[in-house]
């Protein structure tokens, strides 16, 4: 019975800890203009700085002159002290994914149960590069989207 107990209390010792709750301030590096230019298609991503628990975003895909793509995004304070990411992508219905990681250089967010994306992440390379990601699983194989975005204008 003892080694159970020893065996079982070990095993907690290295369980997953729930994410840390986050204020909108852990965020803040996010704020500004972000461009990302690959294969004739310019991705403009802006972020207004963090004002009363929410930051809000917004892009734009351009191609052969003419818009493709947009998103509405907001980033807000839930009332359980977490972070809350939800996107409207154009064409598609809008989603929530939920921090599960914030560091001085990274967001992780998640929503198992879309159908794809299931993971959003932002990580600040340096002051002037970001690499936005979305991952997750699509018609039963692993996927990778990046955006490799410079900073055009200083935080907002």
């Amino acid at each position: 019975m003892f080694t159970l107990m020893v065996i079982g209390s070990r095993a907690l010792c290295f369980a997953p800890e729930p994410a840390a709750k986050a204020k909108i301030e852990s965020a803040g590096w996010l704020a500004g203009t972000w461009e990302s230019t690959a294969s004739g298609r310019t991705v403009t991503e802006h972020w207004m700085a963090h004002a009363a628990g929410t930051m809000l975003g917004m892009s734009r895909t351009v191609a052969q002159g003419r818009t493709v793509e947009h998103e509405f995004i907001l980033l807000r304070e839930d009332e359980d002290g977490g972070l809350s990411f939800i996107a409207k992508p154009s064409r598609q219905p809008e989603a929530t994914f939920k921090l599960t990681k914030a560091t001085s250089v990274e967001l992780v967010f998640e929503n198992p149960a879309h159908d794809f994306p299931q993971r959003i992440l932002y990580t600040l390379t340096n002051p002037t590069n970001l690499v936005a990601a979305i991952e997750g699983t699509k018609n039963g194989k692993a996927r990778r989207v990046e955006f490799k975005y410079s900073r055009t204008s200083p935080r907002s």
